[in-house]
């Protein structure tokens, strides 16, 4: 029997495939938008044990470590901005100490930005904010 608080299994499944597109189009969106600023992305999902960066990207001599969240419905789960929490924020920040020690650039001045992307009904962006220095 069927939970009356939770969509069917089949529904789920179409839920987290929706989700993990949505994801995957902000993640291409946010990398479009540095570039289009003069970044060079250096890497996409690079994951380690602690965890997952979006986006890392070179601004000049500057690393930026770039989380990337997405929203399809704002006003029911909250803005894409409030998903990065205090434990995320830890999260990315322990994976950057990974990625400076295995890459062999910890002497290099770093950067943590926030790409939140909102999308529209259609698809389309509604909202891109870029937050430099987010944390």
């Amino acid at each position: 029997m069927e939970s009356h608080n939770r969509p069917a299994r089949s529904q789920r499944s179409s839920i987290l495939s929706g989700r993990k597109a949505a994801g995957a189009a902000a993640e291409l969106e946010a990398a479009r938008h540095l570039v289009n600023l003069g970044c060079d992305i250096v890497a996409r999902n690079w994951r380690c044990r602690s965890g997952e960066i979006d986006l890392i990207a070179r601004a000049a001599e500057t690393l930026v470590f770039v989380e990337v969240r997405s929203r399809t419905a704002p006003q029911r789960y909250g803005t894409a901005i409030e998903a990065v929490t205090p434990r995320k924020i830890r999260q990315v920040r322990d994976t950057a100490q990974i990625y400076l020690m295995m890459t062999g650039t910890s002497g290099c001045p770093i950067r943590f930005d926030v790409v939140a992307i909102t999308f529209g009904g259609d698809g389309s962006i509604a909202e891109l904010k870029h937050i430099p220095g987010a944390f």
